[in-house]
């Protein structure tokens, strides 16, 4: 969880499914030790929270084209400002999503495959990532977090278009956790870039915009890969 009432709400949900419905579960909840303002909760935001992702922010401006950015945890600050970059600097609109569990959404998209595995001849079942994208105007997903990509990698068999993961694979260390997400390329200059080559990979601007990007934002583009140095 990225804010105070996510992890709110998902407290209150495991003591009512541990202590009053008794369930067999646990709950593994990790959090960061990141001040930031902690605004209040969207409406109708409760069951996307406990589900896995949840509409943050609207990109709807009349701007095209579109994105799909998901942040989970605390980078979320830096996807909701990699829209904010595309939308003022790049003319790109982008929707906002906050994904407080990749591991519910994967374990929802197991679900509905075993049941449509199992139930050939009937209505197939949608993955809840799937119904959250249907009805977004179409364009890539860009997905960030603190950790390695294989994190927000597991929900791509449920991604109906493209999908792009940024992580932290490899070692690093920094005396700010703004230089070390730049190092690991999750910040907001590369999570714009992300969405912009994403864009070209879908023939929906020109591939000059993702180098004037680069260049624009003073991106090294032989710098080594985090990844292997």
């Amino acid at each position: 969880p990225t804010y105070a009432y996510e992890l709110a709400v998902i407290i209150h949900d495991g003591l009512r499914r541990m202590l009053k419905e008794q369930e067999d579960v646990f709950f593994y909840i990790t959090l960061m030790n990141e001040n930031y303002v902690q605004p209040a909760m969207p409406t109708d935001a409760n069951e996307g929270i406990l589900k896995g992702m949840y509409l943050m922010q609207d990109g709807a401006d009349g701007k095209t084209p579109r994105v799909q950015l998901l942040g989970s945890g605390t980078i979320l600050r830096e996807v909701i400002a990699g829209a904010e970059l595309l939308r003022n600097e790049l003319g790109v609109s982008a929707d906002v999503w906050s994904a407080p569990s990749f591991t519910e959404l994967r374990r929802e998209g197991i679900e509905a495959e075993r049941w449509n595995m199992l139930h050939p001849t009937s209505k197939q079942r949608r993955s809840y990532v799937d119904e959250c994208l249907a009805d977004r105007p179409p364009g890539p997903v860009i997905a960030a977090s603190d950790y390695m990509r294989t994190f927000a990698d597991q929900i791509r068999p449920y991604v109906p278009r493209r999908y792009r993961v940024l992580g932290t694979d490899g070692f690093g260390r920094s005396d700010h956790r703004e230089r070390l997400r730049h190092f690991f390329e999750v910040d907001r200059y590369y999570i714009a870039l992300a969405a912009l080559k994403s864009l070209a990979d879908d023939e929906q601007i020109p591939a000059s915009r993702v180098a004037d990007a680069i260049k624009k934002y003073d991106i090294d583009p032989e710098k080594p890969n985090p990844a292997t140095v």
